[in-house]
């Protein structure tokens, strides 16, 4: 069973917070965001660079706060809802059992929520071992190539989309890194994923090496159930708001990631 956070008090980067650029939250937006009377915050674990574990298992990280900034702006209470990877949260979000969710922007998920712009952009890219004679990402979509990935990652529907000759080998879960067992157990060619966390790995095992560069630029946005119209609108302005005063940046260094934020696009 999923282990629930609820946040009586708000996180203290949140409550630090100027006073709030956007207008007060109207009834729609309000039953659009939290028709439940409070915000139930998907939360990835999957991608390390957007939420970490604190010592309680509490959620921590950029998605984490800006959740807790985005609930203090409605004036509701946050609730956490962690997952393991960002496939099942999204299914959460789309059946609505979630009211918001943090994500990667992809074709196939916008069918069926909606998105707010990106506030973060993070590299797909590809771990090989040190004598492979795959040297870039564009050597890679060949004929004979297996690449592990995780399911449902967006790097799986985004290569799937795209590679020509090179084929998935999917990993039974999703997350940032999850190509990562399924290319060692079965000796696959490469790994595909996060360029962090496939960063890390690759530092602890040093035959091992990770692209230069990338075969996809990933923005990562917050997701509101499709439909919802005004609440997903408020999202959209609620982001721009928190790139734009310096809280997505502030959020990302205190959680060590370095990242760079998204352009502001309103």
């Amino acid at each position: 069973m999923r282990q629930l956070f609820t946040a009586a008090v708000m996180l203290a980067a949140a409550a630090a917070l100027p006073a709030a650029a956007q207008d007060a939250p109207s009834a729609a937006v309000l039953k659009g965001l939290a028709p439940t009377g409070k915000l139930r915050a998907g939360i990835n674990f999957g991608n390390p660079v957007l939420a970490q574990k604190g010592p309680n298992g509490e959620p921590r990280g950029v998605s984490a706060e800006l959740a807790a900034a985005l609930a203090k702006r409605l004036g509701v209470p946050l609730e956490y809802v962690p997952f393991q990877a960002a496939g099942k949260s999204f299914a959460a979000l789309a059946a609505g059992t979630t009211d918001v969710g943090f994500f990667a922007i992809e074709p196939v998920r916008a069918a069926e929520v909606e998105f707010s712009a990106p506030y973060v952009i993070i590299e797909g890219t590809y771990l090989v071992r040190q004598d492979s004679p795959l040297k870039d990402v564009g050597d890679v979509d060949r004929p004979g190539i297996k690449i592990g990935v995780g399911l449902a990652s967006v790097y799986d529907l985004y290569l799937t989309r795209t590679l020509k000759h090179a084929e998935l080998v999917r990993a039974k879960v999703g997350g940032a890194a999850a190509g990562i067992p399924v290319f060692l157990d079965q000796k696959l060619d490469a790994a595909a994923g996060v360029r962090e966390p496939l960063d890390a790995y690759a530092k602890e095992h040093p035959e091992m090496r990770v692209m230069k560069g990338a075969f996809e630029q990933i923005g990562q946005a917050m997701g509101t159930v499709k439909g919802r119209t005004a609440g997903a609108a408020y999202v959209r302005a609620f982001v721009e708001d928190m790139k734009a005063n310096g809280f997505v940046a502030d959020a990302l260094k205190r959680s060590g990631q370095k990242a760079p934020v998204a352009p502001k696009t309103m």
